[in-house]
């Protein structure tokens, strides 16, 4: 399979898409042998489902948030049926390298980082992240572990702390301000094998 993979990818695409994404050859190889066999239809592009069937993300409890995060990362380019080409498939797994900081990859700093940290909390996708918002993304992540009571304090004292202007809700820069002592370059990177 490793060959005929590589043979439906051009050259020409390769060179495009590692400058875009600093991914060497070998893993633009990989990653489309991965997209291939995630396209299960094999109609070129991945769906909000194929992603979901990834077993690393079917189980885990911000799975859906995450799958969603990546389409709206991908954002412009992606049109209106919510679909993934390959190109976008690794340009926004390029959002994961880890940061080499000897090199200007523009898709995988820290801001690029948070941002995708930030869309998984804002729920609405109106560039806020809410008390409840923020509640019911804690509570996939801890369900049943904790009571209503302790998850409102831990909402509560998250706002309070991170709400800069006192509005009520966190913007992406209050976000980020709150994240300044996260080493979220490493939290947010996976090591991509060569």
């Amino acid at each position: 399979m490793g060959n005929n993979s590589s043979l439906m990818l051009r050259d020409e695409e390769i060179d495009v898409i590692s400058k875009e994404t600093e991914f060497n050859r070998n893993q633009i190889v990989r990653l489309y042998s991965r997209f291939l066999s995630l396209d299960k239809k094999a109609q070129g592009f991945l769906e909000r489902e194929d992603l979901l069937n990834v077993p690393e993300l079917a189980v885990n409890p911000l799975g859906d948030r995450i799958v969603d995060a990546f389409f709206t990362l991908a954002g412009d380019e992606i049109d209106n049926e919510k679909r993934l080409n390959f190109r976008q498939f690794v340009r926004v797994l390029a959002f994961f390298q880890p940061v080499d900081r000897s090199k200007k990859n523009s898709l995988n700093g820290r801001r690029d980082k948070l941002k995708f940290a930030f869309i998984m909390y804002d729920l609405n996708k109106n560039g806020y992240i809410t008390r409840e918002e923020f509640k019911v993304i804690l509570n996939s992540m801890v369900g049943a572990n904790i009571t209503t009571d302790q998850l409102d304090k831990i909402a509560d004292r998250t706002i309070e702390e991170a709400d800069v202007d006192h509005d009520g809700r966190i913007s992406f820069e209050e976000f980020c301000k709150a994240m300044e002592k996260t080493d979220i370059e490493e939290k947010m990177s996976i090591r991509f094998l060569n």
